[in-house]
């Protein structure tokens, strides 16, 4: 994980609480509740045609279902109780509460059936911000597909679910109150099909096709709700790549929601990516599915499968009580998962269990974060581990992998990458590494975090390929945040300053060039050339020669990446070659810029939101020869 987590229960207001009770024995604490609007029981504001699905004036819940205790034998009615629960915005006289007796008691309250026969669904909500633990649902045949939660306020907020997609069809609201810690509640009230919806959804363009959204590098979605710049722990938020694996011609991305969720994606050739819902969740509320990896167990040693014919997919990760090491598993390719009986398979500090198989030793190998160190554990069943005793230092999210010096496989090196991106080299015997260089940095941009490589690729093209979270990007007013690089290809390569590490993008970036301008010359200092006017993505690929002294830049839609006799700027300072500078590549799209100098001896990622839509070149100090080759990119996102 990238940072220690949170426990999922923000705080409440005891303070606002405290002195608005003590006051609402007076006077003027009446007249402040008032003020806030704790009483305003207007009648209902209903369009012509809408259709009531449940306005909570009842006595009881009539012909809705309820169970546990949290929502009671019926509605919160009545100015007294609401001013009690600190109920404001409500209409009418009754609100459906999980509230009333403390945010301990937890339950479900459901309608009967119904058929969606407007355009939108309706409704006003509060109560606490946790998706899918504390919040309103549609079920359409079964199904969630629409979800709402209250923002930690008990201000109830109007709001509306599009439901067209579903319009004929039968449905059911359910309501659900899971969590027991603060804000464990719900409040909803005025529950309406209408094709006038006071407040029409936030979300107003299509998936995949937003302002800002990547259009090659991943993205979350949102599922089921409806929020803009969603944050940690909410649907379209992404952060630390977990459990990269190859299987059976598939590669699958995970990513953490903040350590609620493991996201989960499929692809066939890196590129085009399909999303999945997400593989696992936390067990309970704040109990947290930290970052960690994924193997395939091919001889069964877990005995996961029931049969040793299905190999389990086994992902290990970490509680937030950073102690508590557990596995999730999967005998279906990843498409179902279900937690371990008996976890933790390991209590030991800290998180982000990178877990494999050293074939020589013939046993499982993990490395564990803990302390400003990866701990190194054994196992012959990954079930039952033990510390080798031989820790090194490091910091988060590690990655560990051999890979053959310049393409032999007769010399080769273990490279440990820590949570930043940097690595060092050195050997392996199956319980210490032992390092024989100093650290490297892998990608020096600005926005490059928590890296993870793709585990069991010897089962396909053997490549090591590498994925980061693009970590602080801004997307405004997006129903996502946060993006992941662009998949590279490492590789070990003798320099002049001796071996380093390469990154460069995986040659099936070239499925999606669609057009592409060439353009070869000089370009004399003070002097420019505009390579493109619009559109906002492409594989820019320069031969250049630059003078000492001189310098070149690309300006990209009013970014400047700098380059001059054997550096390259893009965004964090020059980064030194160990040579001059002959050979660029550059993925350009709506909200990234990824920079590969000399064949990926030095690579730069970082986010930006551009100024323009141009693409420039520009010399001073001297003049500067340069080979373009300029593609544009079709989108991976389904039409």
């Amino acid at each position: 994980m990238n940072a220690t987590p949170t426990t999922g229960q923000p705080p409440h207001h005891p303070n606002r609480r405290t002195l608005l009770r003590t006051a609402l024995g007076t006077g003027v604490g009446a007249l402040l509740w008032s003020s806030l609007g704790a009483t305003a029981t207007a009648t209902p504001r209903r369009a012509t045609g809408d259709l009531l699905i449940n306005d909570f004036e009842s006595v009881t819940w009539g012909d809705w279902s309820t169970t546990g205790s949290a929502f009671g034998s019926g509605p919160a009615l009545g100015p007294d109780l609401l001013r009690r629960l600190e109920i404001t915005n409500y209409r009418g006289n009754g609100v459906a509460s999980s509230e009333r007796e403390g945010d301990g008691p937890t339950g479900t309250l459901t309608s009967p059936d119904f058929t969606i026969q407007r355009d939108y669904i309706a409704f006003a909500v509060g109560g606490g911000d946790y998706e899918r633990v504390t919040c309103l649902n549609l079920l359409v045949d079964g199904e969630l597909v629409r979800s709402a939660t209250g923002r930690n306020s008990d201000a109830l907020s109007e709001a509306s679910w599009d439901v067209r997609p579903w319009k004929g069809r039968r449905a059911r609201i359910q309501i659900i109150d899971t969590a027991t810690g603060d804000w464990g509640h719900v409040n909803v009230d005025q529950i309406v099909q209408t094709d006038q919806p006071t407040k029409r959804p936030v979300t107003t363009q299509p998936l995949y096709k937003e302002t800002w959204r990547p259009q090659f590098h991943f993205t979350a979605r949102q599922w089921v709700m409806d929020r803009l710049n969603p944050g940690q722990r909410q649907e379209g938020w992404l952060n630390d790549l977990n459990g990269l694996i190859f299987y059976e011609g598939e590669y699958h991305l995970f990513a953490q929601r903040w350590n609620k969720c493991w996201i989960h994606a499929i692809s066939k050739d890196l590129v085009h990516w399909t999303e999945l819902p997400p593989a696992f969740w936390e067990e309970d509320l704040g109990t947290g599915v930290q970052s960690g990896s994924c193997v395939i167990d091919y001889q069964n040693t877990s005995g996961l499968s029931p049969d040793g014919k299905t190999p389990p997919m086994v992902a290990f990760w970490s509680r937030n009580d950073n102690r508590s090491q557990c596995l999730s598993y999967s005998l279906d390719r990843g498409r179902t998962w279900k937690h371990y009986d008996a976890n933790p398979v390991l209590v030991a500090p800290e998180r982000d269990p990178k877990v494999f198989w050293y074939a020589p030793g013939k046993h499982w190998v993990m490395f564990l974060y803990g302390g400003d160190q990866y701990h190194i554990y054994n196992s012959p069943d990954l079930l039952h581990w033990t510390d080798t005793g031989h820790p090194v230092s490091g910091f988060e999210c590690p990655d560990f992998f051999e890979l053959p010096v310049d393409d032999d496989p007769a010399q080769t090196r273990w490279v440990l990458v820590r949570g930043d991106g940097k690595y060092s080299l050195g050997t392996f015997d199956g319980t210490r590494f032992t390092e024989q260089t100093s650290q490297y940095v892998a990608d020096s941009g600005p926005h490059f975090y928590a890296t993870q490589s793709w585990n069991n690729t010897e089962t396909g093209d053997g490549r090591r390929i590498q994925a980061a979270w693009m970590r602080g990007g801004s997307y405004p007013d997006m129903p996502f945040s946060q993006q992941v690089t662009f998949p590279a290809e490492l590789t070990l390569r003798t320099t002049n300053d001796g071996l380093r590490l390469h990154r460069n993008p995986v040659a099936e970036i070239s499925r999606l060039h669609t057009t592409q301008a060439h353009w070869s010359g000089s370009l004399r200092a003070g002097r420019s050339r505009t390579l493109s006017s619009s559109g906002d993505r492409f594989h820019h690929v320069l031969q250049v020669a630059v003078p000492e002294g001189a310098r070149l830049t690309l300006d990209v839609r009013g970014i400047p990446v700098v380059l001059d006799h054997q550096s390259v700027d893009n965004g964090s300072g020059p980064q030194t070659l160990s040579e001059p500078l002959t050979r660029l590549e550059v993925l350009i799209d709506r909200t990234s810029i990824e920079v590969f100098a000399n064949n990926g001896e030095v690579s730069v990622s970082r986010c930006y939101l551009p100024s323009n839509n141009s693409l420039t070149l520009s010399a001073d100090g001297g003049s500067c020869q340069i080979d373009s080759t300029l593609h544009t990119l079709s989108g991976i996102w389904p039409v």
